[in-house]
């Protein structure tokens, strides 16, 4: 509990004196020289995945975020890395700087059908030739999950991604 304000850690971390901060798990499913990608309902293409649930572990997080947002069975083949970044006030969606942990997993497809997700934001999900990534309204985090598949850093830490053309935060 934090004395000055009678709150707990986590709502300091989570109230406007510091902006946001979000623990998330990412797939990146490479096969034949495709991806898979989630296309949200606010009409950008990201990767598989989301939040990570309070007590749980970031690599269930990501088989069942593939799971839901895609109707497909995942299992994690290796960690890739972890990408942080912090989003200014001025170029985040909500107006509110945020921080974004995010752990890159590589997995790999071992059954089910693509699908959108029911009562979700992810109204579908579609296998994508590397080529074409490039001209997709898309995540940062593609970009960000595709550096890590590609270089596989010792240290599991990727550069920092410039923001342009068609790439969002």
């Amino acid at each position: 509990m934090n004395q000055e304000t009678g709150r707990g850690a986590g709502a300091l971390a989570d109230g406007p004196e510091r902006g946001g901060f979000r623990l998330a798990a990412y797939a990146v499913c490479v096969e034949d020289g495709r991806v898979l990608l989630v296309h949200h309902a606010s009409g950008c293409w990201t990767l598989p995945g989301g939040r990570v649930e309070h007590a749980e572990d970031p690599f269930d997080a990501v088989v069942r975020e593939v799971s839901e947002e895609t109707g497909c069975d995942a299992v994690v083949e290796r960690l890739l890395g972890v990408d942080s970044r912090v989003i200014p006030a001025s170029e985040a969606h909500a107006g509110i700087a945020h921080q974004n942990v995010g752990v890159f997993y590589g997995v790999r497809i071992t059954g089910g059908v693509l699908r959108p997700e029911p009562n979700g934001e992810t109204v579908g999900s579609v296998w994508t030739p590397f080529p074409e990534v490039a001209s997709l309204r898309r995540s940062s985090l593609v970009d960000v999950g595709l550096a890590l598949a590609r270089s596989l850093p010792v240290t599991g830490h990727v550069a920092p991604v410039p923001v342009a053309g068609l790439v969002e935060h």
